[in-house]
């Protein structure tokens, strides 16, 4: 692993592509120059619609060389803003076709600084809630993935998980040593308060690794209430910068060293017998 400046933006996105667009663009610009290297955006950042079913009329074909064949708006401006700004830039998720017309993959794509996608992971596990109050079910709209996935970068070994994946370390660990986990998500407010920062730290410590978790914060228009504290833990369990709620941007130094003592005083992965 080599140390770099890592950034986590939070929104709080509704049903407008574009005015989703506008806003991260402004907020990757502010990480960028901040000094940022890597940028993670929040799960659904280009679409929180009003129902469920509005991401089905922006989902796009994936094409991991949008700026040179051209593909969706969303695919053109995460390549644009990689490029532009010479960044690692993880795009939280987009609405990707897939083979069933009533459900979308929910991808999360990784672009390069001369704007290529060089990974997609799509989640595998699919939220469901139901508490009296609140119903969620992913299952109706998307379709859900198969297969872990990491991603080599300068910067060390990226593993991509998102949202409700953070409740199954088993995905983690199967990824086998994975340095920086980045996970996009729209935690509810409700899951979000008991279990968010708990199971973040947790998914670092055991794993050794700094965990970047970029969400959605506020009160959308469709009434959704989401958690934000997005935020950036080092191995040891260490939250080293966070933000409540709101849009902004959280930055700090992934430092090397920090993830080389970690493992060394504590050889925890290596003492592993299953």
């Amino acid at each position: 692993m080599q140390s770099c400046r890592f950034a986590s933006i939070q929104m709080i996105s509704g049903p407008d592509v574009a005015a989703n667009l506008a806003r991260a663009g402004a907020l990757i610009a502010q990480a960028a120059q901040a000094g940022a290297q890597c940028v993670a955006l929040p799960e659904y950042f280009a679409i929180m619609g009003e129902r469920d079913t509005d991401k089905l009329a922006v989902q796009e074909d994936y094409q991991p060389q949008p700026l040179v064949h051209g593909s969706g708006p969303i695919q053109q401006f995460l390549a644009r803003m990689a490029q532009q700004y010479g960044i690692w830039l993880v795009g939280g998720t987009v609405p990707l076709r897939s083979e069933e017309p009533a459900r979308v993959m929910n991808s999360c794509l990784v672009y390069n600084p001369a704007g290529e996608c060089v990974a997609r992971y799509d989640k595998i596990h699919l939220f469901g809630f139901q508490n009296g109050s609140e119903c969620f079910q992913e299952a109706d709209t998307i379709r859900p993935g198969e297969s872990v996935v990491t991603v080599p970068t300068p910067f060390g070994r990226l593993g991509l998980a998102v949202c409700y994946d953070l409740r199954f370390p088993e995905l983690f660990r199967q990824a086998g040593e994975v340095d920086i986990w980045v996970v996009p998500a729209a935690f509810t407010a409700t899951t979000g308060r008991a279990h968010w920062e708990i199971l973040l730290r947790a998914r670092a410590i055991e794993n050794q690794c700094f965990v970047v978790a970029s969400g959605q914060g506020g009160t959308h228009p469709s009434g959704r209430s989401t958690f934000g504290h997005s935020m950036l833990i080092d191995p040891w369990g260490t939250v080293l910068d966070v933000l409540p709620t709101g849009e902004g941007v959280v930055l700090a130094e992934l430092k090397a060293s920090q993830a080389a003592r970690v493992r060394t005083i504590l050889p925890a992965l290596r003492h592993r017998v299953l």
